[in-house]
Parts: structure tokens; C-alpha cells; sequence
């Protein structure tokens, strides 16, 4: 590290060297004694998380925090070093980040307890984290892609863990080339903002005269370029369809990946750019207009799966969506403050699933589940405040974001989006709807009547318990101690959260405010339980979209279609011209002539002296010859 650091400074440091340390230390830990590299992945996380939580107590004070950790990029007089930045935006991802990374690790010392490889997942666990710590905490772009490749690679690493079953190696593939193909926008964006502004430095970049050097056609593409890339990371159409298949890793992977990390990154990256987001009016519209699309498709899809994986990953997809909504009219802080309670619930969703899996013995279709509230009375309690909390019911966590986004809707002030505010918020609030009604259907058919499976399901053990029940108390309590007090703290410049609580009594707003939740719920549990016959005539008349849902669109047909078959006809047809024909064909006459000069050598060579004095005198009288000529 350059330079003396103060304590902030090595605070800082350790923020991200621990987590980078743990992942070497797991696994070589692990060599040793496998059980051993969870409880060092456990402690990186954890001091990681310490460290985030005393430097947010000192920003009031201190104000943000630098730390330059080496020289880096240097060409003529520009430079760049590989330098962190801590201030109040990116406190709210690191304590994210750290603390329901610690919850999900200590998850998976049960989860991952009888698996041969934990010490290579805890090692990559632990580089995860790392990796998006250096993604939040970069100072330049640069130095955000690290971090923003860095969970690339590792996501494809974790979606792939059980690498000997062909099919989720390919998921994990999958996650790894569509986001390549969102990281485009990434390079592009910096290109362009280098080339006129002179700099990639994100403090910087939010400066409006720096901005200003921006021509407008260029603002505009810098602007779809990084929402482009946020469409890879944080699974919007078009790219949006790796994320589900992602379900293939272990849970907690799903839970670290879909829940609190990963796939808010592309959120983070918007409002740390949001100078540049606002520079074109259009650049928003197309953002919310993608946005709305994305949680519809999602929402929709989610309504007829029966893995219940499945399920989150496309509720995931949905509220991803609702993130840039907020994103889209320019509230950037209540994108954040539902990146907050959707961790909350979010994590405790897929860990309360990942325990019904275990203690089903792996299986994941919610037809053969049932009657869960039984046997497992705790992860049947975390499931269903979780589930109260992302339907939007006052006064869980959940509410109070996705009131504040509805809100938001109404009150923008985008010329583009103003006509159509109500048809926006009308659909916002349909999709609400929509998430109550497959979330209650979740946990109807995964805990209500009666067991349909095979086994004696079973509690998890506490060390995975007890991990849910603490995200289950912050998905009820969250939303009430983060609306006024740290969102407002953290936001900084950016806009305030809106008030979420109309005139009149708390209560009443409450109750309005949560009428779409109650809907959806209501609507699931008279189907599922009380008119099973009804849901079967809605199925036969609906049946179309039934289909169109199951097929999720048929997205992944459409781009097999458009996509992979010419590309793979392509390189059938340059295999065949090219590497056939011209590399094989070169090495094949390669081969032939130097099989061609061997047999003569061998014809040549006899082992009789006699003959070898014959060629060497041919030799000296050609050379001889040759000598006289030239004279």
C-alpha cells in the first residue's frame, strides 16, 4: 500500500483484504481439515462486516473515507491508482454485502457440511464477496470492473460448483457469457467518457462541469451503454434470462448471488453514474419503460412454477425490476432502500427454501411438498414473514420500499414519462399483486395441508436456523428502522426517500398501502385451498397463457433460434474451410514432407564406410568444381 494509513484508512484495507485473505486461507485451511475452512470463511466475513460497521459510525465525523492501495494505470500524464472509496452510498452496500454475507456463510457451515468440496466453496464464497466489495468500494470505473469481473467469474464458479452434472455446468456458463455480453456496455461506456471527460474517476464524474464536456448524442450513448451493463448484472431484458437457471449452484449461492450481491449490482452502478444516467431525459424512460417489462415477464413466469428455487429466481427477476423503476424516475435512494429490504427477505426466502430442500431430502417441487408447518414449525415461520414482506404487507420490510417506489412513479417529473404515470403505476401495482398472489401459492403448497412427498421432512439444524430467523426479524422490522433514519443518512446528494405515509392516521395508510398484497394473498389462498375446482376451470379457459408462462416466453427458444444455431452453424462451416482445410491441411503436408525427406534419409544412410567416402568425395569434386567456375 502507498504511503502511511491512518486508522480509517486500514479500516478500510481490511474491509476488503479480509474477505481476499479468507479465500486463500479456506482453502488451504481446507487441505487440512475441510471443516475448518468454513469457520475461517465465517471470521474474513465477519471482521469484513466489523470493520463496515465502524467505518459508516465514523462518516458523520470523519466524512468518506480514501485509501490509495498501489499505483496502477499510467500513460503520458494521466494516472490512475487502484484506490477504494468509502462514503455514505456505498456504506449501505458494504454493510449489505458483509452482514448478510456473514448470515448466509454461517448458513452454509450446515448446508455445505457434508459436501467434498467445501473447502473450494467456502474459497470462492469468500473471493465473492471480495470481488463485489472491490466492485462497491472502487473509486474509477476501472477499478469497479475489477470487482464488477471479479463476481463474474465467481458466480460462474458457484452456479457450476457441482460441476460433474452437465447441466449445471452449462448454467453456469451461461451466467458467464450473457454477462460478457452486458460488460460491453461497460467498456464502451468508459470509452466514451474517458475520450471527452478525461477521466473515469467516479467523484469526478458526478461533477456537472466535468459532465458538461459531454456532447449530447455522446451523453446519451454513455448513458444506454452503462444501463446496457447494468442489464447483464442485474438480469433486465434482454438479458435477464441467465439468472433463473443460476438456481443450479447450492442455495446459499442463490441466496448470496440473487439476494444481497450480485444481481444489485447493475442498481449500484446506476446510482453511482447517475450524473451521467441524467444527462438525456430518454436515457431514464428507456430505462423504466425495460424495467416495467422485466417485472411483468418475471412476475408472470413466477405465477405457474413449481420449483420452488425457481420461484425466487424469477421473483428476484421482478423486483430487480422494480428497482430500476425507481431507478428510471430518478429516485436512486429508494432503488437503494429496496435493495435493502430485498436483501432482507430476499436471503431469507432462498435460505428458508434451502432448508425445506435439505430437510426433504433435496427435493425441490412443490408438488410433493405440503404440510411443512409441521415438521419444520421454524423455517415454516421465516418462510411466511419473508413472504408478507415481499407481498408489501405494513408493516414488514417490503412495504415500505415498494410503497415508496408506487409513490415515486406519481410524483415524476420526466417530461417522457409524465402522460403516462398512471398507466405506469397502474401495471407497478398489478405486478404487486401478482407477486402476493405466487409467493402466498409458494408457501400454500410448500407448508398447508398435507405432506405429498416421499420421507419424513425435518428441521434444519440451528447453525442453518438460526441465520433465518435473524433475516426474518429484519424483514419484519427493517422497513420501520431504515425508512427515516439510514436511508436518509446514507443517500447523500442523492434524492431523499419519499414519504411514504399519506395524511391522515399510520394506520389507515397502512391498510391502503397494502390493499395489492392483501388482493394477491386473498386470491391464492381462496384457489389453492378453498375452490380447487375453480382454479382448474380458470386453468382450462386461461390455458394460452399458461402455456407462454411455462415457457417463459420462450426467450431461451428465441435466442437458440437467432442466436446460438447460426453461430454454431458458423463455426461448423469455419471449422470445415478453415481448420480443416487450411491448419490440418498445413500440418498434414508438414508431415508428409518431413515423412518424405525421413524415407530418403533412411535410403541415403546405409552404415558402409565405403559409401559415405563415395558421397564425400562427390562433395569436394562439386565444391571444387564450383570453387574453379567462380575464379
Amino acid at each position: 500500500m502507498v504511503g502511511s494509513m491512518s486508522n480509517g484508512d486500514t479500516t478500510l484495507a481490511l474491509v476488503v483484504l479480509t474477505p481476499l485473505l479468507g479465500a486463500a486461507l479456506s482453502y488451504i485451511v481446507g487441505t487440512l481439515n475441510s471443516r475448518l475452512s468454513g469457520v475461517v470463511a465465517v471470521l474474513a466475513v465477519a471482521i469484513s462486516f466489523v470493520s463496515s460497521v465502524a467505518l459508516s459510525l465514523g462518516l458523520a465525523t470523519s466524512g468518506p473515507v480514501s485509501v490509495v492501495l498501489t499505483s496502477w494505470l499510467s500513460f503520458g500524464s494521466y494516472s490512475m491508482p487502484l484506490e477504494i472509496y468509502f462514503d455514505s452510498f456505498s456504506s449501505v452496500m458494504c454493510l449489505v454485502i458483509t452482514g448478510v454475507g456473514t448470515l448466509i456463510h454461517v448458513y452454509s457451515l450446515g448446508y455445505m457440511a457434508d459436501d467434498e468440496g467445501r473447502s473450494r466453496f467456502f474459497s470462492y464464497l469468500n473471493l465473492f464477496v471480495a470481488s463485489m466489495l472491490v466492485l462497491v468500494l472502487g473509486k474509477s470505473l476501472p477499478v469497479m470492473f475489477i470487482g464488477w469481473e471479479g463476481v463474474g467469474l465467481c458466480s460462474y464458479l458457484l452456479i457450476g460448483f457441482w460441476f460433474t452434472n452437465t447441466d449445471y455446468a452449462s448454467a453456469g456458463r451461461k451466467a458467464f457469457v450473457m454477462n460478457r455480453i452486458g460488460d460491453v456496455g461497460f467498456l464502451v461506456a468508459m470509452a466514451v467518457l474517458f475520450s471527452y471527460c478525461g477521466t473515469l474517476d467516479i467523484v469526478q464524474l458526478s461533477n456537472p462541469e466535468v459532465l458538461a464536456k459531454l456532447p449530447a448524442e455522446m451523453g446519451f450513448v454513455a448513458g444506454i451503454a452503462l444501463f446496457f451493463a447494468a442489464t447483464g448484472k442485474s438480469a433486465q431484458i434482454p438479458l435477464f434470462s441467465w439468472l433463473p437457471d443460476a438456481m443450479a449452484g447450492p442455495t446459499p449461492v442463490s441466496a448470496l448471488i440473487h439476494a444481497a450481491t450480485m444481481v444489485t449490482a447493475g442498481i449500484y452502478l446506476m446510482g453511482r453514474m447517475h450524473g451521467v444516467i441524467e444527462l438525456d431525459p430518454s436515457v431514464p424512460a428507456t430505462i423504466l419503460w425495460v424495467a416495467l417489462a422485466t417485472a411483468a415477464v418475471a412476475a408472470t413466469i413466477a405465477l405457474v412454477q413449481n420449483d420452488i428455487k425457481k420461484v425466487l429466481a424469477y421473483s428476484t427477476v421482478s423486483q430487480l425490476g422494480f428497482m430500476f423503476l425507481a431507478v428510471g424516475v430518478g429516485q436512486y435512494s429508494i432503488a437503494l432502500f429496496h435493495v435493502v429490504t430485498h436483501a432482507f427477505f430476499k436471503a431469507c426466502l432462498f435460505l428458508s427454501a434451502g432448508s425445506v430442500i435439505h430437510g426433504c431430502h433435496h427435493e425441490q417441487d412443490m408438488r410433493r411438498m405440503g404440510g411443512l408447518s409441521k415438521a419444520m414449525p421454524l423455517t415454516c415461520l421465516s418462510y411466511g414473514v419473508a413472504t408478507l414482506a415481499i407481498a408489501g404487507i405494513a408493516p414488514f420490510a417490503g412495504y415500505f420500499s415498494k410503497h415508496a417506489i408506487l409513490g415515486a412513479i406519481q410524483s415524476t417529473h420526466n417530461p417522457i414519462l409524465l402522460p403516462q404515470a398512471g398507466f405506469i403505476g397502474t401495471v407497478a401495482t398489478l405486478i404487486a399483486v401478482c407477486t402476493a398472489f405466487y409467493m402466498a401459492r409458494s408457501f400454500i403448497l410448500t407448508f398447508m395441508g398435507s405432506y405429498r412427498g416421499e420421507g419424513h421432512p425435518h428441521e434444519a439444524p440451528l447453525v442453518m436456523t438460526l441465520p433465518v430467523l435473524i433475516l426474518a426479524v429484519l424483514s419484519t422490522v427493517g422497513g420501520v428502522c431504515l425508512d427515516h433514519s439510514l436511508i436518509a443518512y446514507v443517500t447523500g446528494p442523492l434524492p431523499s426517500v419519499a414519504h411514504h405515509v399519506s395524511e391522515g392516521s399510520v394506520l389507515v395508510s397502512y391498510l391502503v398501502g397494502s390493499i395489492p398484497g392483501f388482493v394477491g394473498i386473498a386470491v391464492a389462498y381462496g384457489l389453492f385451498t378453498m375452490a380447487p375446482a375453480l382454479k382448474e376451470r380458470i386453468r382450462g379457459i386461461a390455458w394460452p397463457a399458461e402455456r407462454l408462462f411455462a415457457g417463459k416466453y420462450f426467450v431461451d427458444e428465441i435466442y437458440n433460434c437467432l442466436i446460438i444455431t447460426p453461430v454454431r452453424a458458423l463455426s461448423q462451416l469455419m471449422y470445415r474451410s478453415v481448420d480443416r482445410t487450411f491448419v490440418e491441411g498445413s500440418g498434414s503436408a508438414l508431415g508428409s514432407v518431413t515423412r518424405a525427406v525421413g524415407e530418403l534419409t533412411c535410403r541415403i544412410t546405409t552404415g558402409q564406410v565405403a559409401t559415405y567416402m563415395l558421397y564425400m568425395f562427390v562433395a569436394v569434386a562439386a565444391m571444387c568444381s564450383i570453387f574453379v567456375q567462380m575464379r
